[in-house]
């Protein structure tokens, strides 16, 4: 079983709930003649697809490593990640203001039953969908031994972030939408059900930014997690032969993976052969302490040398 089975599963059971919940949306929205319902169809439907985006991003980032992408192709998993941040943004945030706008003129059917059981039933759907996602951050937590918030916060692992972000954005919606419909309900008026709609549209727009802007750092190159750079920093500075950490620099390449660029002072007496010891040995307690695949590169000087470059 693959690191990566967690998040696939998560994902997956993702999938299945936003093409249920698609189909049921719709079907109530054309119905019922509610705008809000026919958004958050258009929302449901993004969703799946981006739900195929990040399947896709597993399966690339899998790919083992070859002459032209030595460090394997981990960073794939943020390009997806960015494309669906595109489809929530378009497919879904563009159809539902657009829809909204059409409907504030436009009248539904007086009696939306239908549509509060399709909300019933999609909530169920999307709800088991997020406490899934948050039990699988949960469990990265526990393992970082942090807090949860902060784990969600720090994570790079932009895939299950993004469905993070669409469930919780889906639960949101669905709450929306039922507002929508229960005020044009109480007042007659269809502006309360498209004011929903655009409203559901609103929200798409920060949940794609909010993705958007993640999966750029990560694409740029963004350093590890802080706690994770105190760890790398522990390991070097307190290898034997090792007098100082002069530089660390370190990048993601993937959730999975991360590069570490080191300028270490040795000790005068040091020879070249167990200055390769240690760098096998520093690399060897990283993957021992670290849940991310390591590629370390260490940039050697000696004491002496530091020394009178400082003077």
């Amino acid at each position: 079983m693959t690191g990566n089975s967690p998040t696939r599963r998560t994902v997956l059971i993702a999938g299945g709930a936003n093409v249920f919940v698609c189909v049921v949306k719709l079907a109530a929205g054309i119905l019922v003649g509610s705008s809000a319902m026919l958004a958050e169809a258009a929302h449901s439907a993004a969703d799946t697809l981006n739900q195929a985006f990040l399947l896709a991003s597993l399966r690339r980032g899998e790919r083992p490593a070859d002459p032209r992408h030595p460090f394997g192709y981990g960073q794939e998993r943020y390009f997806w990640s960015l494309l669906a941040a595109f489809g929530i943004f378009i497919a879904g945030a563009g159809f539902s203001v657009f829809e909204g706008l059409l409907a504030l003129g436009h009248h539904g059917r007086d009696d939306p039953l239908l549509a509060y059981v399709a909300l019933a039933a999609a909530g169920l759907a999307e709800g088991t969908s997020l406490v899934r996602v948050i039990v699988q951050f949960r469990g990265e937590a526990r393992r970082a031994k942090t807090q949860l918030l902060d784990q969600v916060k720090n994570s790079a692992d932009t895939t299950v972030k993004a469905t993070l972000f669409e469930d919780s954005a889906a639960m949101i919606g669905l709450a929306l939408a039922a507002l929508g419909l229960a005020l044009r309900q109480l007042t007659g008026s269809p502006v309360w059900d498209g004011a929903a709609s655009i409203s559901i549209g609103a929200l798409l727009v920060v949940v794609a930014i909010r993705l958007g802007l993640d999966s750029r750092d990560y694409l740029i190159g963004r350093a590890a997690d802080p706690r994770v750079e105190e760890t790398i920093r522990e390991e070097i500075e307190g290898a034997q032969g090792v007098d100082a950490l002069l530089d660390l620099r370190t990048m993601h390449l993937g959730p999975d993976h991360l590069i570490v660029g080191a300028q270490v002072a040795f000790s005068d007496d040091i020879s070249a052969d167990r200055a390769e010891d240690v760098a096998d040995c520093i690399d060897q307690r990283l993957a021992d302490r670290l849940t991310q695949v390591t590629h370390v590169f260490l940039d050697p000087t000696q004491t002496g040398a530091h020394g009178a470059r400082a003077g």
